[in-house]
C-alpha cells in the first residue's frame, strides 16, 4: 500500500467534505436537517478510510473522480443494509434490560 496515495485520497475527501460542510452551514436549519443523515454518513465513509487502506489501483481509480465522497455515499444511499434491523434490535434489547431492572427493582421493594 502506497501511504502517500492513501493520504492523498483521504484528503480530497476531507477537501469534499469541508465544501459541502460550508455549504450546508449556509443553508436554512429545515435544509440543514434534511441533510443530516448524508452529512452524518459522509463522515462515516471518511473515518472509514481512516481504519482502512484501499488497494492502489482502487485509490488511484477514485482520485479521479471530481466528487469521490459523493460517489460512495449515492452507491450506500442505493445499498440494502441491516441499519434498520440493527437499530430495531437495539431498541428491543434496550426494553427487556428494562423489563429486567423493574422485576429486580418490583422485588427488592416487597
Amino acid at each position: 500500500m502506497n501511504e502517500a496515495l492513501q493520504q492523498s485520497l483521504y484528503d480530497k475527501l476531507s477537501r469534499e467534505q469541508d465544501k459541502y460542510r460550508d455549504w450546508l452551514k449556509g443553508q436554512p436549519p429545515e435544509e440543514i436537517l434534511n441533510h443530516a443523515y448524508e452529512y452524518t454518513v459522509r463522515e462515516d465513509i471518511l473515518m472509514s478510510l481512516e481504519y482502512h487502506d484501499l488497494p492502489d489501483a482502487q485509490a488511484r481509480a477514485l482520485l479521479k473522480s471530481p466528487s469521490p465522497l459523493a460517489d460512495v455515499f449515492a452507491d450506500w444511499e442505493n445499498k440494502e443494509t441491516s441499519h434498520m434491523d440493527d437499530i430495531w434490535q437495539t431498541v428491543e434489547d434496550r426494553a427487556k434490560a428494562e423489563v429486567q431492572k423493574h422485576k429486580k427493582k418490583d422485588v427488592k421493594e416487597r
